[in-house]
């Protein structure tokens, strides 16, 4: 179990694209067949890996480190992936959500793979146990939220390649089945009805755990640069989704498209600050190195030179 690496089921995805591809360009619907299993068998070596990352760390993949937060997120969009394709096998979702799948990928090998500083719960104080509980639940949450931001913008993709290839009367690929556009206007709201508030919430307690560090006598700005691009991706999508929601009858290629333009920017925005920061407000990374380094204190051990 410990010799899985990222690699490992990195290669299967791509090999998953691959038939997908292929089975596109050629028509050739058995190979399938060969995509679903290649995914699955990337999925369960997925498993595997943060398994191994969790007993090795004995925290949760979500809040060990950003890298395995990053590849619980795509954990995530790999199942729907597969419990989609699972629904409807000629469905050809694949070329869409693999991609993502491994943008997520790509994206947590080069982020930090250190585990973070975080207060194992339940052998501290309560103050302890209640910040480990909080910041889980915040991690929780924007995890969450970021797989149903990639489920939207799959879909939106989707419905705009559908919406384009109707209009212009082209025919659909040899072996595959594209789904209605009235079935992914259904997922693109449905992805935007949790994500929008899931990420609300998400960041809702990462104010919080603000507030509590600066209870606790740390230094702590709203201006922090993380807090200022994440605030202003929440706000950019919840201003033009509000817009599109609040129409009585919007177009089902607006509504695809304004979600592809909002959670677009707050994936980008989302993983440009994971990849820049290694997860989480400086305040707040800062605060749970200085009560670790308080607790080894209390204990009477040295800090790691």
């Amino acid at each position: 179990m410990s010799d899985v690496t990222v690699f490992c089921f990195f290669a299967s995805y791509l090999l998953a694209l691959a038939f997908e591809v292929v089975r596109a360009m050629r028509g050739l619907s058995w190979l399938r067949w060969l995509a679903l299993p290649s995914a699955a068998a990337g999925l369960v070596a997925h498993t595997l890996f943060l398994w191994e990352r969790g007993r090795a760390t004995n925290l949760p993949p979500l809040l060990s480190s950003t890298q395995d937060w990053l590849l619980v997120v795509a954990w995530v969009a790999c199942v729907l992936y597969l419990f989609v394709v699972a629904y409807d096998q000629k469905a050809g979702i694949g070329l869409f959500a693999l991609p993502a799948v491994l943008l997520l990928v790509s994206v947590s090998y080069f982020a930090s793979d250190s585990p973070s500083a975080v207060m194992r719960g339940g052998n501290g104080t309560p103050e302890d146990r209640a910040l480990h509980g909080w910041l889980m639940l915040h991690a929780a949450l924007l995890g969450l939220g970021i797989a149903a931001v990639v489920a939207g913008i799959v879909s939106s993709l989707m419905y705009l390649v559908q919406h384009r290839r109707l209009r212009h009367k082209q025919a659909r690929p040899a072996g595959m089945k594209l789904i209605s556009l009235e079935r992914l206007e259904r997922w693109n709201r449905l992805s935007v009805l949790v994500a929008v508030p899931l990420l609300s919430l998400g960041f809702g307690v990462g104010f919080l755990l603000f507030y509590l560090a600066g209870r606790q006598g740390e230094q702590t700005s709203l201006w922090d640069p993380v807090v200022i691009a994440s605030s202003l991706a929440w706000v950019v999508m919840v201003a033009v989704l509000g817009r599109t929601m609040r129409s009585e009858h919007p177009a089902g290629k607006s509504v695809a498209l304004r979600t592809l333009i909002a959670f677009g920017f707050l994936l980008a925005t989302m993983l440009g600050l994971q990849l820049a920061t290694g997860g989480g407000g400086h305040a707040v990374k800062d605060w749970q190195g200085r009560k670790v380094e308080l607790d080894r204190a209390g204990k009477g051990e040295t800090a790691d030179p």
